[in-house]
């Protein structure tokens, strides 16, 4: 079958960085794609090659056999290559519907935009996305998930060829996800191409109908999906086997640093729903306990309520046995050892317009201000610290944050945390858009972290990080604790079964 793309011995050099050496690459009709690597191995750099966003230092690009060189992502886009970005690209302050046709409006004869056309089409597309939304509500007042289906169903507006998806369900829901994988089959069987790109690796393999894996700027692997699995696909990612990504860690408990009774929290995109619902929980010091739980359980609720993001109704919060009040705020939670590590790192852990040292002492930076004046000596030694303790790889402090790869911004928004010397660390899916090595980076911080005394208070909507990750997992469903287990005492299927409301036997290791 000729590739509707295909590009050839594509290198691209970033002053001394090689991001590509000599990579092959063919989209074919009808078929999806999974682009499988770490963060750094080349996968985004080729595919903003392949969309026009970046052009390479070396090689040829084809479209249907014949050599093309765009100039710019709207010339690919007019040929039928769309690309839709792991960070999203919307217009908070616009609506939805705006930003479906921003740069590419419909318009009537007389030359004027044609919204009724437009609110039509919005409307169109989102109920092929399943989601029931008014056109004309602003962006900025979306969750994150249908912030990107929004983004998706702008790529699908364009009437695509190629179809490029870089991490498009990072944030979605596992019903959401259905709906865009019955979407992309809906797709191909219509002749278009779809190059995947994700870090949950099962998702993708699921999806995928040919498999291609990037290692350090190199293609390394390439096969058919049915004749491949997750195993495989790890092992030619990192070198390794995946059973090496979770850490092996002795649990030595302390004192109880967290305690949370009959929490009621309301649902602050909807006031006649409780987000929480009557949840107790405790973590001690060296414990990590993990949330998991279908979107609406009440997993990022409960973090941004503890850390006094939104306001609880009813129940007590003590931290190291003293009440935590309505009257402190996420300033003085902050100074008393409770932090969030946030599940949006763009948009609420990092200032892009700071370096990767800036974003750093952010939180924190008022331990390095003596007598009114900040002591840069203490807080660069802080800052240099605290990138070797978490393995920020970064050429320098001063480093804009945007040339970090995800994983890496991650670190930093989880140093940013350390930096306040916290007693309770909250992380909301801090492995979330992050590439499989980069995760291993985390899940050892977070144990590291755990051992040095710390309470862990985490989120995930990961299976095999529920599984392998806490010391306690507590599933959610409707805001309310459905299941409580010992690392190891839990199947996948019953934790598919307990986050829909079931509850697994008691031979599963439910804790009392």
């Amino acid at each position: 079958m000729t590739a509707v793309l295909s590009a050839s011995e594509i290198t691209k050099v970033f002053g001394g960085t090689h991001a590509l050496k000599g990579v092959d690459f063919e989209a074919h009709p009808g078929r999806v794609t999974a682009l499988f690597g770490e963060n750094g191995a080349g996968k985004s750099t080729l595919m903003k090659i392949l969309a026009g966003i970046e052009s390479p230092t070396t090689g040829h690009i084809a479209v249907d056999g014949e050599p093309v060189v765009f100039g710019s992502a709207r010339q690919a886009a007019d040929t039928g290559i769309v690309i839709i970005h792991q960070e999203l690209s919307l217009c908070a302050n616009l609506s939805i519907e705006d930003n479906l046709f921003l740069g590419r409006e419909r318009v009537t004869a007389a030359g004027a935009v044609d919204r009724k056309t437009e609110r039509g089409l919005a409307a169109d597309i989102l109920r092929r996305l399943e989601e029931e939304i008014d056109p004309r509500t602003l962006v900025g007042e979306l969750r994150l998930g249908q912030q990107q289906l929004v983004e998706i169903a702008r790529a699908l507006l364009q009437d695509a060829r190629v179809l490029i998806m870089d991490e498009p369900t990072s944030a979605l829901s596992e019903p959401e996800v259905e709906v865009l994988f019955r979407l992309i089959r809906e797709l191909t069987a219509h002749g278009v191409a779809v190059v995947y790109i994700s870090h949950h690796l099962d998702e993708a393999l699921a999806i995928a109908d040919d498999v291609v894996v990037l290692r350090d700027g190199s293609l390394v692997a390439t096969a058919a999906a049915d004749d491949v699995d997750l195993g495989w696909i790890v092992r030619q990612m990192v070198g390794r086997d995946s059973e090496s990504l979770f850490p092996d860690r002795d649990t030595v408990l302390g004192d109880e640093l967290l305690t949370v009774s009959d929490l009621v929290v309301p649902d602050p995109t909807n006031a006649d729903r409780l987000a929480i619902d009557g949840l107790s929980v405790r973590v001690r010091a060296g414990e990590i306990v993990g949330l998991y739980g279908l979107m609406g359980a009440g997993r990022t609720e409960l973090l941004e309520a503890l850390a006094g993001r939104i306001p609880i109704q009813s129940g007590s919060v003590e931290l190291g046995g003293e009440p935590v009040t309505s009257h402190d705020g996420i300033r003085d939670r902050i100074a008393r050892g409770l932090m969030l590590v946030p599940e949006d790192r763009q948009r609420d852990g990092l200032v892009q317009t700071m370096t990767v040292g800036e974003n750093l002492s952010l939180a924190g930076l008022l331990a390095f201000v003596k007598r009114a004046f900040l002591n840069r000596g203490s807080e660069d030694t802080a800052v240099a610290r605290t990138i070797k303790d978490v393995t920020v790889k970064t050429s320098s402090p001063k480093s804009p944050i945007g040339a970090l790869s995800g994983g890496n911004q991650q670190k930093v928004v989880i140093g940013k945390a350390l930096l306040t010397d916290p007693r309770v660390l909250l992380l909301d899916e801090p492995s979330r858009g992050v590439d499989v090595g980069a995760k291993a980076d985390v899940f050892a911080l977070m144990a590291e972290q755990a051992q040095r005394g710390l309470a862990v208070l985490f989120t995930t909507s990961e299976a095999e990080e529920a599984l392998h990750i806490p010391d306690r997992l507590l599933v959610l469903a409707r805001g309310r604790i459905v299941g409580e287990f010992k690392r190891g005492a839990l199947t996948r299927e019953d934790l598919m079964a307990a986050s829909g409301g079931s509850v697994p036997s008691k031979k599963t290791g439910e804790a009392s």
